[in-house]
């Protein structure tokens, strides 16, 4: 299960909340097995944790925080029943500088357990790219995409 968290700066105007600010703050994957999860992004691909306990672990990313999350605990978190609840059809997605780039990246998931959804290739939008899953199931894109321009922090930005 992923859950997208936004948090919104709300203001009242006559009782009423005004809209939120169009930013994500939180994304959170419900994995099956944190150690696993954890060996998968840690080691595998070189993240650094700035948070964990034994039910979740914190990644800075950018202005915002990945998470991963025991499946059972952030079902618990939701109030539904863990073996109910479904995945919904979402990609994340880590774009690159460089066409070269992408290629490496996905040798490197797929030798740490990933299962390579599409191999990298030319993409209809004149980009390149490719997708694997992580060890729960998740879908990533690698890509690199010549019509966005990305910052030294990494984020992008659509011309």
């Amino acid at each position: 299960m992923i859950r997208l968290a936004a948090t919104a700066v709300v203001s009242k105007i006559k009782g009423e909340a005004a809209t939120m600010e169009q930013r994500i703050s939180l994304v959170t994957l419900g994995v099956k097995d944190l150690a696993a999860s954890k060996r998968f992004y840690v080691d595998a691909l070189g993240w650094k944790a700035v948070f964990e306990n034994k039910e979740i672990i914190f990644f800075q990313v950018g202005g915002m925080i990945f998470a991963l999350f025991l499946r059972e605990k952030l079902a618990e978190d939701f109030q539904v029943d863990a073996a109910s609840f479904g995945r919904a059809a979402v990609a994340l997605a880590y774009n690159v500088r460089t066409r070269s780039e992408v290629d490496p990246l996905m040798k490197r998931a797929a030798s740490a357990g990933a299962t390579i959804l599409k191999s990298a290739r030319e993409a209809s939008w004149e980009g390149y790219s490719g997708y694997f899953a992580d060890p729960d199931g998740f879908a990533w894109e690698i890509a690199w995409n010549p019509s966005w321009s990305m910052k030294p922090d990494g984020s992008i930005e659509y011309r």
